[in-house]
């Protein structure tokens, strides 16, 4: 009995000296095909090294801004190269909307961008901010305002309904070229609410309220000749009103 207990504890530790040379085999080809993987990968992504990096959409943005954003290494190889990785890097700035990237063998890098347009001017407390059309801030204001684009007086953080109507109204004028013509036009969105939204055109202060900005818009121009013509001196124009515009300080109702 004990001779065949010996025999089989020998046959046991043979076995499993055996499981581990064949484990250590394992490992030592599982890790010279992952050092081998590496190696290969690196040697492919220093093929066709990059030479010539193609800009094109940018107006704002210059080449070597965008080229920093990209994180692009001049050298670095093509077949390395995340065009997705790129275009998301990209848009991650506030001036960029899309971005696409073509890899043109053997060199050359052809990164094209969308770039936001500017919208409106957005003053929050003193500091004016460029906008773009859904309200979001392209870059801080310095200089003077640009005179050709609406300025909208609002707290986006504190009133965001007001200041979305204000973005409408803000289209509004601009599709009636009315900032471009008129000089300085705000949109004043820091009342209460929305239904409190007013616009400032060549210094008159115009109550507008909350939708339906294109009709009340042609309800005010239809009869400014007949204000201009009657000489007077405007307090405000309410034109919240059905139907009609209200000029104060008159009393009565032009119809």
């Amino acid at each position: 009995m004990r001779a065949l207990a010996h025999k089989k504890n020998r046959k046991s530790s043979r076995q499993a000296k055996v499981r581990m040379r064949h484990l250590v085999v394992l490992l030592v080809l599982t890790g010279a095909g992952i050092f081998l993987s590496v190696a290969i990968h690196k040697a492919a992504c220093r093929l066709f090294p990059v030479r010539e990096i193609v800009f094109s959409g940018n107006s704002h943005i210059s080449d070597a801004e965008l080229k920093s954003l990209a994180n692009i290494r001049s050298g670095e190889g093509l077949l390395g190269i995340s065009s997705k990785g790129i275009a998301e890097r990209l848009s991650q700035c506030a001036w960029i909307r899309s971005a696409s990237v073509r890899k043109e063998f053997p060199d050359k890098l052809l990164v094209r961008v969308h770039e936001a347009t500017p919208f409106a001017i957005l003053d929050k407390k003193g500091q004016t901010f460029l906008i773009d059309e859904r309200g979001v801030i392209l870059e801080k204001i310095t200089a003077d305002a640009v005179p050709f684009l609406p300025i909208i007086i609002a707290d986006p953080v504190r009133m965001p309904d007001a200041f979305a109507e204000a973005l409408r109204l803000a289209g509004v004028l601009k599709d009636k070229k009315i900032a471009t013509e008129r000089g300085r036009v705000e949109v004043i969105a820091n009342g209460k609410g929305p239904e409190d939204l007013a616009v400032v055109i060549d210094s008159v202060v115009i109550k507008v309220g909350q939708g339906d900005y294109e009709q009340k818009l042609d309800r005010l121009f239809s009869l400014e000749d007949e204000i201009k013509k009657r000489a007077i001196t405007v307090d405000y124009v309410d034109l919240r009103f059905a139907n009609r515009v209200v000029v104060k300080p008159i009393s009565q109702v032009i119809r």
